[in-house]
């Protein structure tokens, strides 16, 4: 690996790295030479997936909590900051979604996704930037969605917060990009993962969104990896306050499905 891309020496934080992208995220990472924490509400699978990648000889190490209690966010990154005595790379992946039309919505609801979405990567951005600020060094990366420049029905909560969330990216980008860190999103559209599952088995369903995505098919979530890999590296360092969508070229065309053509 070149200069240019190898992560040797430096720190990690993955959120929601157990299962899914963020796993894959957690992986390229660790391949890039970085020392990654993974974190996740379950500490069970937490250190299964750690011990996979460990398996691979990966530099690997786990921090269980929930982004729904602001605390237990600050003082994970507080504890892994003390342990390592530094942090370069933040990596907000976890979120959470909510199917409710806008008729039967409720504000628990509504303060449950801006909870895990928006106010807790507020609290790890914030944590993070006062230990990558002093070393003059850094990359926050959130992960958002392509809702985070679309919209779509009966997911008002989760598409206001990738918005708020990608808002939040470009404020940070503005007022840590002076001291040296840069602040990204990565917006993902739709990818073979355990969380979509439910909705793959749907008769014609991975079928039809394929049909609407330029490169026609769904995202690896190794390609998801790839991408915060290259964000995180040296690579990226004249990238800041940028939403990337990751998609196939779905929210940025209009591809008709073929019987409709």
């Amino acid at each position: 690996m070149t200069e240019r891309f190898s992560l040797k020496g430096r720190v990690a934080v993955v959120t929601g790295s157990s299962r899914g992208l963020g796993f894959e995220m957690a992986k390229a990472l660790g391949e890039s030479g970085a020392r990654v924490w993974m974190t996740a509400r379950g500490q069970e699978q937490l250190e299964a997936s750690a011990e996979s990648l460990r398996a691979e000889e990966l530099d690997v190490r786990t921090r269980a909590f929930d982004l729904a209690d602001g605390q237990a966010c600050m003082d994970a990154i507080r504890e892994i900051g003390a342990a390592e005595g530094r942090l370069d790379i933040l990596v907000n992946n976890a979120g959470i979604n909510a199917w409710e039309p806008l008729a039967e919505a409720t504000t628990a609801t509504w303060d449950r996704v801006m909870g895990t979405n928006v106010r807790a990567p507020y609290l790890l951005c914030r944590e993070a930037a006062r230990l990558m600020v002093p070393n003059g060094w850094g990359r926050i990366i959130n992960v958002g969605s392509a809702l985070a420049v679309t919209g779509r029905e009966k997911v008002t909560a989760y598409v206001a917060s990738k918005h708020g969330l990608a808002g939040m990216t470009r404020a940070l980008a503005a007022e840590l990009g002076p001291k040296g860190v840069t602040c990204n999103m990565m917006a993902p559209g739709y990818f073979l993962t355990e969380i979509n599952t439910t909705i793959l088995a749907r008769p014609g369903y991975e079928k039809g969104v394929s049909s609407r995505i330029p490169l026609g098919r769904w995202g690896d979530p190794e390609e998801a990896g790839g991408v915060i890999a290259f964000m995180a590296s040296k690579a990226s360092s004249y990238i800041n306050g940028h939403v990337l969508v990751v998609d196939g070229g779905m929210t940025e065309t209009f591809v008709l499905p073929v019987d409709a053509a």
